[in-house]
């Protein structure tokens, strides 16, 4: 996403952990400020692991299925209180609402990633191993002190996760690739493939959905380009969003979507569901994996053939990794103007290769001269975006597909981020500049909706770009 909030310090956990597995009988919790913090930590996981056995030993755990979450939650606490007095543990005050609060995460959640997932200023949330996990926040990867106790607890969990994703994930099928019920993207793989233990990456997202106003706020883009990027949207230009990993390209596809006008029909096509588009006639589809059989899988590129039959105004295609980039062109190509997707580039020329690439990757019997004259006569606009070394997501171009000379696809930029310097803290500073192009070739598409003048006001009242 572009926009963040403060970053914050490492989330400690909420339990105290060790790395070593304890091995000393579990104790009552009496006196705990005559005690060694180490072995009190000792003392309290055992005293925790030993409750949790006893709540789930008598118990159905299987029952919270069918129950509200605080419901279950409310129903699990009491069950807990019942064995913490059975076994006349003394615990504080604190120590007892932890020890509920943790066992109830470890049944019913995420365990110690709980706190995490419910922090909305995390982007993504990496574990690698049981004492390893680190989190994102404003473009800036930083440590946590988050722990699991061992790594049955940490695969229990990603389990646990794959389940609610409709995803099974186990020896025989070690790679889950899949979506939580709150739209979070989950990446799971287990040992033998993870040598350090089970590895999990989460990808979160905001709950409240940005808009273009918000990129502006952020410094994503000046007005000046978020109303290019508004009449570009408006005029149904069809655009290519580029960028690197975690630059906020889905970010941007949803804020372009901002401008779809109500009536048209918006069918988008994922890997898993991503995209947000904030309108009432968008039907989302999703590619799915081999089963276990080995049949059963859809791929992008049947997505992307079946939306021809859907009466699409547009198709939005979250990621073109493959042969499904031909399908798309070819859709951008024949009515279906407006339409988007998003791919791995790191500017817009090596975008033009790499759709290039992408589309012999399914038509390897298509001349490459064919093949740009496909994407020249298929793709608009190239909108570029950047994670900048400070952490911070930019909107790096506004590039425009005019033609061809001999071989060569031909760009023009018409507008780009000038970097002026370094401000505190290593923060980049600059701005948003029109590079004097004051008739781009969209212009007419333009003059058809009426939004020529609006373009050509808010190229003429951008800063010129001194490069």
């Amino acid at each position: 996403m572009f926009g963040r909030r403060n970053d914050e310090a490492p989330v400690a956990s909420r339990a105290p952990n060790s790395r070593s597995e304890p091995t000393r009988k579990a104790l009552p919790i009496a006196l705990a400020e005559h005690i060694p913090s180490e072995d009190r930590s000792v003392i309290f996981l055992n005293n925790k692991r030993e409750i949790t056995e006893s709540v789930l030993h008598t118990m159905d755990a299987g029952r919270f299925n069918d129950m509200a979450e605080e419901e279950a939650r409310s129903e699990l606490a009491k069950n807990i209180a019942e064995v913490i007095n059975q076994k006349n543990l003394t615990l504080t005050r604190e120590d007892r609402a932890t020890m509920t609060s943790d066992i109830i995460n470890d049944v019913l959640g995420c365990g110690p990633l709980e706190p995490l997932l419910a922090r909305d200023d995390i982007a993504d949330i990496m574990v690698n191993g049981i004492d390893d996990v680190f989190i994102e926040t404003k473009g800036k990867i930083s440590r946590t002190n988050i722990s699991f106790n061992d790594e049955k607890q940490l695969e229990k969990i990603c389990q646990r996760m794959a389940n609610q994703a409709g995803r099974r994930v186990d020896l025989s099928s070690p790679i889950c690739d899949a979506r939580l019920p709150d739209g979070s993207r989950i990446n799971i793989i287990l040992p033998p493939l993870s040598i350090r233990g089970p590895s999990l990456t989460i990808r979160k997202f905001r709950r409240d959905h940005l808009r273009m106003r918000n990129l502006v706020e952020f410094g994503a883009i000046s007005p000046e380009g978020a109303e290019l990027l508004r009449i570009i949207g408006r005029v149904r230009c069809n655009v290519i969003v580029s960028g690197g990993t975690g630059s906020g390209k889905t970010t941007l596809l949803n804020c372009l979507g901002e401008f779809i006008d109500d009536d048209e029909r918006t069918v988008t096509c994922e890997d898993t569901a991503e995209l947000q588009i904030q309108k009432h006639h968008v039907v989302s589809l999703e590619t799915r994996t081999k089963n276990l059989e080995g049949a059963g899988e859809v791929k992008m590129a049947d997505l992307v053939r079946n939306c021809l039959r859907m009466r699409p105004d547009r198709i939005i295609v979250g990621e073109v990794r493959s042969g499904e980039a031909f399908d798309l062109l070819q859709a951008m190509n024949t009515g279906h103007d407006g339409s988007m997707g998003t791919l791995h580039a790191n500017s817009p020329r090596e975008a033009v290769s790499r759709l290039e690439s992408m589309v012999m990757m399914g038509q390897s019997a298509l001349p490459s001269k064919v093949i740009r004259e496909l994407i020249k006569s298929s793709v608009e606009i190239i909108v570029q975006t950047k994670r900048l070394r400070d952490g911070s997501r930019r909107i790096t171009h506004i590039t425009e597909v005019t033609g061809m000379e001999g071989d060569t696809i031909t760009l023009q930029d018409i507008m780009i981020f000038d970097i002026t310097g370094e401000g505190a803290k290593g923060a980049i500073l600059g701005h948003h500049a029109s590079t004097g192009v004051m008739q781009p070739k969209m212009i007419e598409r333009a003059r058809y909706f009426r939004e020529d003048a609006n373009l050509v006001a808010a190229l003429q009242n951008a800063p010129k770009s001194k490069k």
